[in-house]
């Protein structure tokens, strides 16, 4: 039985590990803590006094400005956040919390779990690719396109708060990202090599697939070459954008058929995914789309773009991607944001509608009404009445402006406080009120109805007829329902889709 040593981390805080190395990386070796519930990591080789200082400041000033604050227990969650530093027999190490239960595979591999995987993490590489997805896991593993989207949403999320708090992750990746789509779950880890700009510089250039162009230009020039790039919170958005990418597309955005270099594979790669790395989608130039043909039968339909375009991700996504991968691919200003994506994956959640094949494998669909509305993933047709709900919001009393914003009915669809007024955003800063259903839709008779749970102020506009909390009111198409009166209330305009 390996043996449990005891030692004090540097602000004097016993720490416990078993010898007994559980996982290693590219630079750390991790041991288990005795019951399990906190890891210490040692860096192999020796550490200068930058990187311990930096070690301080994520163990010290900057985990505190984040899990400190008001609402900051919701980060324990979405990130693995180292919370102490240890030196022990001349190697420097952390302590972390264990990865909560949800992120280690329950059920393993297909075909017996041949490639043992089961208890191992759920690094997001698994789910971010056909091929793995539909060769290795267990379908049980997979979730359905509900979950993946809420998972891009919490990851989205946690960028953001780095970045507000003037971080970078520096190696934003599938690595270092791990999902759990079968409950809508995700985690960012290894922070312990985050940037401070002008102040602690990377580590590492970040993992291939998600190194930003301007990086894999210049990763030839010396460090300290002024033009050189090096990651930084813009490189993080780059890496966000093919994150979200991959999850819902399980292809890479620029991974296509074009050679720039036949004779030199690492050439090739450094202009394929730098100088000329070229949006596999890119609406004007297609020299750089996925030929089929050179595509194995475990990555389609997802490598067929004509099949499963990236509009199918939506209007709101859609604007997104255009962003990152056109303009902004080589102009790093112009990438969205973590909070535009956190903002557009919100809007998308609420305009899925469940697939009514029950075979389906997604399960969800963006709901498209320009044409008949139909899965996009198994070619189901949408049938019966479908409402569509039309947000405005009030900027002075009895006027009301439309908020680029809809929510899409189904039988048990929920309408939250965020939805009823605009001032209310659905993030870390909600309370546990606001977190509370205030109604919810039910198909009733071939009829769409809304239960008032929790809003004193709804109202039938046209009728002018108050709906009591727990009274019912039916959706009719061209209808307008007031369901805040408050300053940032909402009104909403009812759109009944026929696909009968």
């Amino acid at each position: 039985m390996a043996r449990v040593i005891a030692c004090k981390n540097l602000d004097g805080e016993q720490v416990e590990f078993v010898d007994e190395v559980i996982g290693s990386g590219a630079m750390k070796d991790v041991y288990f803590s005795p019951d399990r519930s906190y890891v210490v990591a040692f860096y192999r080789t020796p550490q200068d006094y930058q990187a311990r200082q930096r070690l301080e400041m994520i163990t010290g000033k900057y985990r505190e400005s984040i899990f400190n604050q008001i609402g900051g227990d919701y980060w324990q969650n979405l990130f693995c956040w180292p919370t102490g530093v240890l030196e022990h027999e001349g190697r420097l190490g952390l302590v972390a919390p264990t990865y909560p239960g949800h992120f280690f595979f329950e059920h393993g591999a297909k075909n017996g779990d041949m490639l043992k995987i089961k208890g191992k993490e759920k690094e997001g590489k698994w789910f971010a690719a056909a091929s793995l997805r539909q060769r290795f896991l267990d379908p049980r593993e997979l979730g359905d396109w509900l979950g993946h989207l809420k998972a891009c949403l919490l990851l989205a999320r946690a960028v953001r708060r780095l970045h507000m708090a003037g971080l970078a992750h520096s190696d934003l990746s599938y690595k270092n990202v791990l999902v759990d789509p079968s409950r809508g779950l995700a985690c960012v880890i290894d922070v312990d090599g985050l940037v401070v700009p002008g102040k602690y510089p990377p580590d590492v250039v970040g993992t291939p697939d998600f190194i930003a162009p301007e990086v894999v230009m210049t990763s030839h020039l010396p460090k300290d070459d002024p033009t050189r790039r090096l990651p930084r919170r813009e490189t993080d958005l780059h890496a966000l954008a093919v994150l979200i990418y991959m999850y819902l597309l399980y292809r890479h955005p620029l991974r296509g058929s074009q050679v720039h270099d036949t004779t030199d594979e690492q050439r090739d790669e450094m202009l394929s995914m730098g100088e000329k790395a070229l949006f596999v989608e890119h609406p004007g130039d297609a020299s750089n789309r996925i030929r089929l043909a050179s595509v194995k039968p475990s990555e389609l339909p997802w490598a067929n773009i004509d099949e499963r375009p990236f509009n199918l991700t939506g209007p709101y996504l859609s604007r997104l991607f255009e962003q990152a991968f056109i303009k902004g691919l080589h102009d790093p200003a112009q990438r969205p944001s973590a909070n535009d994506w956190e903002t557009a994956l919100v809007k998308t959640v609420d305009l899925v509608q469940p697939c009514q094949n029950p075979d389906c494998d997604q399960k969800w669909y963006v709901f498209d009404n320009s044409f008949k509305p139909q899965c996009p993933f198994c070619g189901t047709n949408y049938h019966g009445q479908l409402p569509v709900l039309n947000l405005y919001s009030s900027r002075k009393e009895g006027q009301f402006r439309p908020d680029n914003h809809r929510l899409m009915v189904w039988t048990g669809q929920s309408l939250f406080p965020w939805h009823a007024n605009s001032r209310i955003a659905p993030n870390e800063k909600l309370t546990d009120d606001q977190k509370r259903r205030i109604g919810y839709f039910v198909l009733h008779h071939s009829r769409w109805w809304l239960v008032n749970e929790g809003l004193p102020d709804l109202l039938d506009v046209d009728s002018k007829t108050p709906v009591p909390i727990g009274g019912k009111l039916e959706l009719k198409d061209g209808q307008q329902i007031l369901l805040e009166k408050a300053q940032g209330g909402r009104l909403v305009v009812v759109q009944m889709v026929d696909a009968r």
